[in-house]
């Protein structure tokens, strides 16, 4: 009898490739994968550990489908950042869990299942950080069938002081060229027509070694027959370069929007988090980009209450947000993380100030979002179709400028019939703080 196997995954989009490589793997080994847990003879919860949230997250998670263990036969298998930071813990501390998994042995899903059954012993298989899986293994998509993530590196070299993925997942490290452009051609034979790319810095594709930069990749990927938007996630400002801006403005393919996280806007601030880039330099950036791309949707993440923050650089923050005026922004309040060299920073901030902070700048963006989208009422946007809204009568799904999950929803309103993945041309007849509504038009 087949065994039944069921997955839960956590955190970010890159952690999300990981699982549907697992799954690929179980499939391949002739499981059957089921949906709820309580079918499930093996559940895997692969885990985040990025700030405290996820880790609790994560852990709640564990113990929540460990109360799907049906009998003796059944197991449960930890994988990812958790697994990776906490595998002793994990091992001593949660008896529910009979497999752990790091980052880099997602591969060894099948091995260790078996194992387990074999010798009725638990199995902790956590290989060192900067190890990795050299060989390319195709994924069973878990997002619709004509959008997904592509994950470009793994790793990071920056070592921010209030980061610890270096040490989950290891050293920067892009896969080969030839290897990304066969996936894609395998995406979008299979009806793929959007690719949004991942890594933890994808601007810094190929400076880890070799010859190939993110501009070459863009124009392979954007050869490809099928694929109709590529969307830019996670680019760090100090390596988006005059070169790749000339990319994002003159291929069609690539959507105008781009992921740049910032974390802050203060040289202060910036140097304690050991980030490389300065208010300076991003400001010019920003003008760069909007004079290269006019219609340019930028999106970034914001901290706030970082060790030694003061007022004045909360202010600069804030004044820098309200000026600039960015499509999207996501705001969170600095997580002490231990192994961090922020964790033992003097003059660590109060949650209270963080979360007023938080609240401030959360509020300052409502607003400006609310008027950038009234701004573009009238406008002609390319938006793809996600499926029909019975209450609205229309259809829903997102305009170029949102990436799944993550940013708004586009209202869409069509004469015809649409299907899940249709890419239309709408023009924006009413705006929301953070939504759009529009009709399909031709052209």
């Amino acid at each position: 009898m087949k065994k039944k196997i069921g997955f839960i995954s956590l955190g970010c989009a890159k952690n999300l490739t990981d699982t549907e490589t697992m799954l690929s793997l179980v499939c391949d080994g002739g499981m059957e994968v089921v949906a709820n847990p309580e079918d499930a003879d093996i559940i895997v919860v692969n885990t985040c550990a990025f700030i405290d949230s996820a880790k609790s997250e994560s852990i709640e998670a564990i113990l929540e489908m460990a109360q799907y263990k049906k009998n003796a036969d059944s197991v449960l298998v930890v994988t990812g950042c958790l697994a990776q930071r906490y595998k002793e813990q994990i091992i001593t501390e949660l008896p529910e869990v009979d497999i752990v998994l790091g980052t880099n042995d997602y591969n060894k899903i099948l091995s260790a299942v078996n194992k387990f059954y074999t010798d009725g012993v638990k199995v902790c298989d956590v290989s060192d950080a900067d190890a990795h899986i050299t060989e390319y293994i195709p994924r069973v998509l878990s997002t619709p069938s004509y959008s997904a993530y592509i994950k470009i590196a793994d790793g990071c070299d920056n070592f921010c002081t209030y980061c610890i993925i270096p040490k989950l997942r290891g050293k920067y490290r892009s896969r080969p060229m030839a290897e990304i452009l066969d996936e894609a051609e395998s995406l979008a034979s299979s009806g793929v027509k959007e690719l949004i790319l991942v890594a933890q810095d994808t601007a810094y594709y190929g400076r880890d070694g070799g010859d190939n930069n993110l501009c070459q990749l863009l124009k392979g990927l954007s050869a490809i027959d099928g694929i109709e938007w590529i969307r830019l996630q996670y680019c760090y400002p100090e390596n988006i370069t005059d070169e790749l801006i000339e990319e994002i403005a003159s291929n069609k393919k690539i959507v105008k929007y781009i992921d740049m996280p910032l974390q802050h806007i203060s040289d202060n601030v910036l140097k304690r988090m050991g980030r490389r880039s300065r208010r300076a330099e991003v400001e010019k950036l920003i003008s760069s980009l909007r004079t290269a791309v006019p219609d340019i949707a930028i999106r970034t993440s914001i901290i706030v209450g970082f060790p030694g923050e003061t007022e004045d650089d909360f202010e600069q923050l804030r004044d820098f947000l309200q000026k600039f005026r960015l499509d999207r922004v996501g705001v969170f309040t600095y997580s002490r993380e231990e192994d961090t060299p922020a964790y033992t920073m003097p003059d660590q901030i109060e949650d209270s100030v963080k979360e007023e902070r938080l609240s401030v700048l959360m509020e300052q963006q409502q607003r400006i979002s609310n008027e950038l989208n009234s701004e573009k009422i009238g406008r002609v946007v390319q938006a793809i179709a996600e499926g029909y809204d019975e209450a609205n009568f229309c259809y829903v799904g997102r305009s170029f400028a949102d990436t799944p999950d993550v940013d708004g929803i586009t209202y869409i309103y069509s004469s015809d019939e649409l299907s899940a993945g249709d890419i239309v041309n709408i023009k924006i007849v009413d705006a929301h703080e953070y939504d759009i509504t529009g009709e399909v038009v031709e052209g």
